[in-house]
């Protein structure tokens, strides 16, 4: 049953790692109706932008559906022979380092578990890795030196119970728009405080009661500090710090600390640490900003030796709280899908764990050291070491640092597997085998989120084409290399079993993760699992850790760690003088493999951009929505200039999503270096050192097309619209022949032509007509060219008469640029609202047009809006506001 009558289905949705509930009904049509699910513990019926629109993802458009040997189709049979065949025969001749896979945060945990049993437990080598490296291993390495185990302390539930939260290097608006909607929440509740820690400004410091601007990599500084004025104020718990060692080591470090590398003032610092100080209940959550760094794993350590010193850790409205950038982030965790880890937070490196898992799995060969992490993986795969690759769901000659070496790295592998949903993706056109892989609502399994909690993803669609599980993938490769009874799983609940039997032994060892409570759930009950926080055992049900001071040393102590900062590479004068920050932004995600699908998710940001200081754009002679040149050793990229002063002088942000495919010119993941955390290793991507300077070209463009476009310019990214693509592009060679180029640019070579050009200004507009309809437009000029973009992208597959003013009739609506994506509200139909409604505030905006209701990231957009109305400004000058 379809449509409208179907029962809706409960499923997790498969962006970041707050892990909301979904509710699904398939449409009938190969689509899915989705909303927040009310009763998700994680989200309580909110969904972001992302979220919303995952009903527009789906499809079977760039559908990978069988497998591919070589760019050849074939079927599974041959594809896998292929693929157990080459991974054995490297065993074999090379011994088990030379195989290594890498996975995402995308798989299930399921996925993840047959993953790591196969690669560690029988082929015999720990060279298995994920994006979550990229992501959350310095939490898991802070976290182990601090607690002795990978344990996160604290539950949602403390964000509505902390009187303080300090947001570290974590852009939660944007980035985990619904949790950052509870912070909000609990403020107009209770008056909560909130505190952004951050080197730029960003949606999260829109109601921030302080907004610390400190420099790039210099956290470790700050929290010393702050360690230091709660020694001297008497703020440690002198009961809790029985439990706890290295008290005098961690001072000492932090006494010998400069706060001054901030650049923050000290009065800054010192209403900031006396405001920790004085407040009872904080919650510190950190993210990418203190992960992504050469000395992330300090970072994490200054903030916990806060947090355990004043034994502020595991109690309602305390802790420390590490937010997960991916979906099953976690769950990779738990089963050891790291390079340095074991299965159920067992350690790689104890013989006794070791033994126990091997034992467990009927192992023929288990590792006795870490594998080869990230970095090391693809630079093996590049130099020859690695002689077969596996590559799942992640898209590393995008997102790695370096990115053009990995490339590279990957091409030159003898053997290189990849397990996606499309082909169409920098990584995949690199393969020798490609295999066709579920996509989110096909699959079924389990996924763990940031605070621990274990939700069910359900699959409501059949896979297209030969698609497959990825579980069932693997397994079959495993029964294919001579492993049948190991890997002879016929359903995810099956190895959800297994692997929470496995989890006893963690339990035994007197280790967190422990769901053996679980270990003889039946099928029935693994299909209705509700949403639960682990440890899930006899002795535990879910819960905090650590408030009664018992961790998981040999000792049963915590431990404090003297940290001292270490400042990312210096800029080197005028040959990189710009430090560049990359992040992501709000309504994409990761290499847009899925919210690229999406074309009201491009509404708000349609183009990549850098972020850099009117200062900066000054000095460079760079002008609003110009173009930038970036450049470091490692590469180049060509980026929209965005002038603005919420990046400091000498810093750039530039986001992460922009692919071959989207936006060649503009991988930016291409600049930067592969320095990497000497603990953790988790590679620096928020410091690397760059040089910048202004990218003339000869002419500028915006096209709209009903159909993709091939454009052959210089620079240029296009993205999805409701009526098919809008593209900006530019170019260093004179565009002499507008028509022809337009031409090949839309693949329309018998279109009727409308053009309309000016040869003295160097401008030229160009409608493409069929049928008495606009299939696609072109307009270029020697700037960047001025026309009412979101007006034209509606236009394709309709007549419009009047396009080539670039600009709707007087009496035409313009909705302009969207500014809540979860609605589709655009800047312009805000301003009129505002203008002709008397709209005064936010919620003003949201009660009578929606925008801002939803997720709330767009909430400080519309206060920009509102700040700029003119009847604001009179009435502030008359004091009648």
């Amino acid at each position: 049953m379809t449509g409208a009558g179907c029962k809706e289905t409960r499923s997790t949705c498969p962006y970041c790692g707050t892990g909301c509930g979904v509710l699904l009904r398939p449409d009938g049509m190969g689509g899915l109706a989705v909303r927040g699910d009310p009763n998700h513990p994680a989200n309580r019926g909110r969904l972001c932008s992302k979220g919303l629109a995952l009903g527009e993802t789906l499809g079977l458009e760039g559908r990978l559906l069988a497998p591919q040997v070589n760019g050849c189709e074939t079927d599974w049979d041959i594809a896998l022979d292929l693929v157990a065949s080459r991974f054995r025969q490297a065993v074999d001749r090379h011994g088990p380092g030379s195989v290594g896979f890498y996975l995402s945060g995308q798989m299930l945990t399921e996925d993840y578990y047959v993953a790591n049993k196969l690669m560690k437990g029988f082929l015999g080598s720990a060279n298995i890795d994920t994006n979550s490296r990229l992501c959350m291993a310095s939490t898991v390495a802070g976290h182990k030196r601090a607690f002795g185990t990978d344990t996160v302390p604290g539950t949602y539930e403390d964000l509505e119970e902390a009187d303080l939260i300090v947001l570290v290097g974590s852009n939660l608006a944007w980035c985990h728009p619904v949790l950052h909607q509870r912070i909000l929440a609990t403020r107009e509740s209770r008056g909560t405080k909130l505190v952004v820690i951050d080197p730029r400004r960003t949606a999260s410091c829109d109601q921030a009661d302080m907004h610390l601007k400190l420099r790039a990599g210099s956290d470790v500084a700050l929290f010393n500090r702050l360690l230091v004025d709660l020694y001297e104020g008497g703020a440690l718990d002198a009961d809790y710090l029985s439990n706890v060692n290295g008290l005098g080591e961690a001072l000492e470090a932090a006494f010998a600390s400069d706060a001054a590398v901030t650049g923050l003032s000290d009065s800054e610092i010192t209403a900031f640490c006396s405001l920790w100080m004085r407040t009872e209940k904080v919650v510190t959550i950190f993210s990418q900003g203190v992960n992504q760094s050469t000395s992330g794993t300090d970072k994490v350590n200054a903030i916990l030796n806060c947090h355990l010193a004043t034994g502020r850790i595991g109690k309602p409205g305390c802790g420390p709280f590490s937010v997960t950038g991916q979906p099953n982030a976690m769950g990779g965790r738990e089963v050891g899908g790291l390079a340095n880890m074991l299965a159920c937070h067992m350690d790689l490196e104890n013989k006794s764990h070791r033994t126990a898992v091997q034992e467990f799995w009927g192992a023929p060969a288990m590792p006795d050291r870490a594998g080869l992490k990230a970095v090391d993986l693809f630079r093996a795969a590049g130099d020859g070491r690695l002689k077969a690759l596996w590559i799942i769901h992640t898209n590393p000659a995008v997102s790695m640092p370096e990115a053009d070496a990995v490339s590279a790295a990957i091409k030159a592998c003898d053997f290189t597997v990849v397990s996606d949903i499309t082909a169409a993706t920098d990584t995949a056109r690199l393969a020798d085998v490609l295999l066709p892989a579920a996509a989110w609502a096909e699959k079924d399994g389990t996924v763990t989120n940031s605070d621990r909690t274990i939700s069910r993803q359900r699959a409501v669609l059949p896979p297209p084409g030969q698609a497959r599980a990825d579980w069932d993938i693997l397994a079959d490769a495993g029964r294919r290399m001579g492993w049948g009874e190991a890997f002879g799983y016929q359903a995810p609940a099956e190895i959800f079993r297994e692997h929470a039997a496995l989890s006893g032994l963690s339990g035994s060892f007197g280790l967190d993760f422990d769901i053996s409570g679980l270990a003889a759930i039946s099928g029935q009950d693994y299909d209705d699992l509700p949403p639960q926080r682990w440890p899930v055992s006899r002795s535990r049900l879910g819960g905090r850790f650590f408030a009664d001071g018992q961790f998981f040393h040999p000792d049963g102590k915590a431990r404090m760690l003297p940290v001292r900062c270490c400042p990312p590479a210096a800029a080197q004068g005028r040959r990189y003088p710009f430090r560049l920050n990359t992040g992501r932004i709000r309504d994409q995600w990761h290499t847009m493999t899925r919210t690229a699908l999406a074309p009201r998710l491009s509404g708000h940001l349609a183009e990549p951009f850098a972020d850099i200081h009117p200062q900066d754009a000054r000095t460079l002679g760079v002008k609003p929505a110009g173009l930038l040149r970036l450049s470091s050793p490692h590469g180049q990229a060509i980026l929209r200039a965005r002038i603005t002063a919420d990046v400091q002088p000498g810093d750039l942000f530039v986001p992460i999503h922009w692919t071959g495919e989207t936006a060649p010119s503009a991988r930016i993941d291409r600049l930067v270096a592969a320095a990497v955390d000497p603990v953790s290793g988790q590679p620096e991507s928020k410091a690397t050192v760059v040089a910048a300077e202004r990218w003339q070209p000869a002419w500028y463009g915006f096209a709209v097309s009903s159909l993709p476009m091939t454009p052959l310019a210089d620079y240029w990214a296009m993205a999805r619209t409701k009526t098919g693509y809008r593209a900006e592009l530019a170019g260093l060679a004179s565009l002499a022949e507008p028509e022809a180029a337009a031409r090949d640019l839309f693949a329309l070579p018998e279109a009727e032509v409308q053009i309309m050009t000016d040869r003295c200004k160097g401008i030229a507009r160009l409608a493409l007509i069929q049928d008495g309809k606009v299939m696609a437009a072109l307009f270029t000029a020697p700037e960047p060219v001025a026309v009412s973009r979101d007006y034209l992208a509606g236009l394709p597959g309709i007549g419009a008469a009047g396009v080539l003013t670039g600009r709707p009739a007087a009496d035409q609506p313009d909705p302009g640029p969207v500014v809540c994506a979860c609605f589709s509200v655009g800047a312009k139909t805000i301003l009129h609202a505002i203008e002709n409604g008397g709209l005064m505030s936010v919620s003003d905006v949201g009660a009578a047009l929606q925008a801002g209701t939803n997720c709330g990231s767009c909430r400080p957009d519309i206060a920009d809006l509102l700040a700029r109305r003119p009847f604001r400004q009179a009435a502030e000058k008359d004091g009648s506001e």
